[in-house]
């Protein structure tokens, strides 16, 4: 065989590629992506709360609790979907912290008259300033928070039934309890 006709094969084996390349891919998890603040401390912030636009809260509040911070908006409608999971987190004794992000105050306060409020605290982000620090480029997005308030897991979308079965009720329970050694770095998807 002569080089140009191994030349002529050359776009069928580009197509090949290509497609067996984009054919393992159609498994991946779109919303899977790890978060660089994993062990990380939670960023510094100052806020107002949703109810109280006088209030000041910061990164303390995260301190001497292990902690979930659910970042929601009115204007996500997979955050109407995943609130009755953030309820049942919250009936488990959950500490639960909303961030409402980039929203009006009127609309996150009514959204959480219609849909219910789970959260011990709701900071009012309108700017979306502690979510930029958070890396987060959309809602919801959670992150678990120990007691000493270091992030240890990171879910991107909406948390499914599942996920609290699965994934975040055993990360709370494991990283509730006292470090035995070197803390390691916890999961994200």
């Amino acid at each position: 065989m002569n080089l140009r006709r191994l030349v002529l094969f050359l776009p069928l084996v580009v197509v090949v590629g290509l497609g067996a390349f984009l054919y393992q891919r159609l498994d991946d998890d779109p919303y899977a992506r790890d978060s660089a603040l994993l062990s990380r401390p939670f960023p510094a912030f100052s806020l107002s709360t949703l109810g109280d636009p006088q209030a000041s809260l910061d990164a303390s509040l995260l301190k001497g609790q292990v902690s979930l911070v659910n970042v929601w908006g009115e204007w996500c409608p997979t955050c109407k979907h995943e609130m009755p999971q953030l309820l049942d987190l919250a009936n488990r004794g959950v500490h639960m912290v909303g961030v409402d992000y980039k929203d009006k105050r009127a609309k996150g306060r009514q959204f959480l008259e219609e849909f219910g409020d789970p959260f011990s605290v709701n900071l009012f982000d309108p700017d979306g300033t502690l979510g930029f620090d958070l890396g987060v480029y959309g809602a919801p997005e959670t992150f678990l928070v120990d007691a000493e308030g270091v992030i240890r897991y990171h879910h991107t979308g909406y948390i499914r039934p599942e996920d609290v079965r699965d994934v975040i009720l055993p990360t709370l329970e494991r990283i509730a309890k006292p470090a035995t050694g070197a803390a390691g770095e916890e999961a994200s998807s």
